[in-house]
């Protein structure tokens, strides 16, 4: 199949001879080798499916992946029922890469990456452990059955984890066995979904051509204007009283982070809203601030900073120590302010700075 425009090139999986998928198996999994080879042997060239209306369905669902990814970081299922359909779904993961590579913005390839690893990472919990094992390794994680679990070594587990700011995911608080950290299969898929979440923001977006940006013009435009609103909805204009230049540069880190709609750890979300309502702002500013993550679920985060601020569980959360945030590896970019003796919390550091100046 020729055409301007690079489908998804999939991964190399060379040492695993593959089964048979059927239609929907390679709907459910469209970034595998195999959904691209069926794709290049038997779908439509990339004029055909811009602009034939026998298409339009895939084209329709692909702005519905990326909508849903925009306004939910999810991405719903769909009818599956026909082979039809199964087709259609398939062919919808290339249209909405075409779409968000057309938008080209940096919060949309976020969060459309972060829908499509959350949609797989759930699906993969209905999977056979063997059929985990050869997704893992699709993305270069070399892993292997050991009884009920999944079992890689720990140089590969720290590659893939990085990611992952939890503590628990710290290598020192994994079970390891000569050499090899033992996961469950829901804690191995979790590693596959940060793997497809690097993978998408590194591939997207691909280069587009007048023809391209023609043919999905209207979809282009209404999800651009759709990204715009979402980043712009709770985004306060100012911090009133509060000073930024104050804060920790910890502090001022997972700021820029949430405002970039970076992911932001746990530990380092109830660290800033700890803080943030320490030094003055409420909730609603708080939760202005979390609505630039890739992740935001406004009724969720609504609930989480309601319950640290002590609105909903009359107790109010202070912000953790230095102590703490080192542990959590939260405590970042330390500066000569931070490294007195008696420099012990973050809003010990927010209080003499604003006396300095």
């Amino acid at each position: 199949m020729e055409h301007g425009f690079k489908f998804p090139i999939g991964l190399k999986y060379e040492n695993y001879i593959y089964c048979l998928m059927s239609l929907s198996m390679l709907a459910s999994y469209p970034f595998l080798h195999e959904a691209v080879e069926y794709i290049k042997k038997n779908g439509p060239a990339l004029d055909e499916l811009m602009n034939e209306k026998a298409y339009g369905r895939a084209r329709t669902l692909g702005k519905m992946r990326v909508k849903e990814a925009l306004e939910y970081a999810e991405i719903r299922e769909h009818d599956f029922s026909t082979e039809t359909n199964q087709l259609m779904e398939l062919l919808s993961y290339i249209a909405a890469r075409i779409i968000v590579s057309c938008v080209n913005d940096s919060f949309l390839t976020r969060r459309y990456a972060l829908a499509e690893s959350k949609r797989m990472y759930l699906r993969l919990q209905n999977e056979k452990p063997d059929f985990v094992v050869m997704v893992g390794k699709e993305f270069g994680l070399d892993a292997e059955r050991e009884e009920e679990n999944i079992k890689m070594h720990f140089t590969d587990y720290l590659r893939y984890s990085s990611g992952i700011k939890n503590i628990e995911w710290k290598l020192v608080n994994r079970k390891i066995k000569k050499g090899y950290v033992v996961l469950t299969e829901k804690e191995f898929a979790r590693l596959i979904q940060e793997s497809l979440r690097k993978m998408i923001e590194s591939e997207l977006p691909l280069p587009v051509n007048d023809e391209i940006l023609n043919a999905f013009k209207s979809d282009v435009s209404e999800i651009k204007n759709m990204t715009d609103a979402r980043k712009k909805m709770f985004m306060p204009k100012k911090l009133g009283k509060i000073s930024i230049m104050n804060f920790p540069p910890c502090m001022r880190h997972l700021l820029g982070m949430m405002q970039e709609g970076e992911n932001v750890s746990h530990s380092g979300r109830f660290a800033l809203t700890t803080f943030l309502h320490a030094v003055g702002m409420d909730a609603e500013q708080i939760l202005s601030l979390f609505s630039s993550a890739s992740d935001f679920d406004e009724h969720k985060s609504r609930y989480q900073i309601e319950h640290i601020t002590g609105k909903i569980s009359g107790t109010e959360y202070t912000p953790p120590e230095c102590a703490t945030m080192r542990t959590y590896g939260i405590c970042i970019n330390e500066d000569e302010l931070c490294r007195k003796e008696w420099m012990t919390h973050p809003l010990k550091y927010y209080r003499a700075k604003g006396k300095k100046r």
